[in-house]
């Protein structure tokens, strides 16, 4: 019985540096975010600039928990839209899986392979690190925005 114990508690602690690895960095995400910013700025619903960027893509700030293609002001290709009428909410899952490859992505769920993106980059590697760089700065997901970070007393 207690070999079956510390068999279960080192099958778990080996498990950890795993699930770590898969949860992303975000100090990593922040680097790699700057191939992202040509066309995306992060910037807080009060104006504050999180990362000062571009504009072709929508703003950022909040995109966890963000219903796909419904960002108010900013005009979606009809394939997020489309994704948006489907359910799609993004989660840092999804968003890995989007930033990877947007159309193979958007055909997968939707089922319609005419359907475009106006996102062409792909990002290769590190996109769990960009996700969670990104769920940082989304407060409806749970992630407490940078400012209001609780005070050390």
């Amino acid at each position: 019985m207690k070999t079956s114990i510390y068999a279960t508690f080192a099958a778990i602690a080996l498990a950890m540096p795993a699930m770590a690895q898969d949860a992303g960095d975000a100090a990593k995400g922040e680097n790699e975010f700057k191939k992202c910013k040509a066309c995306h700025m992060i910037q807080s619903p009060d104006g504050t600039d999180v990362v000062k960027g571009g504009k072709v893509g929508p703003n950022l700030y909040g995109v966890v928990g963000r219903k796909a293609g419904a960002l108010e002001g900013f005009k979606f290709s009809d394939a997020l839209v489309k994704l948006g009428e489907a359910g799609e909410v993004w989660t840092t899952e999804d968003l890995a899986g989007y930033i990877t490859d947007p159309n193979k992505y958007v055909e997968e769920k939707v089922g319609d392979k005419s359907l475009k993106t106006k996102m062409t980059f792909k990002l290769a590697k590190n996109q769990a690190d960009v996700v969670a760089f990104l769920a940082q700065h989304s407060p409806e997901a749970g992630a407490a925005p940078a400012a209001e970070a609780p005070a050390s007393n």
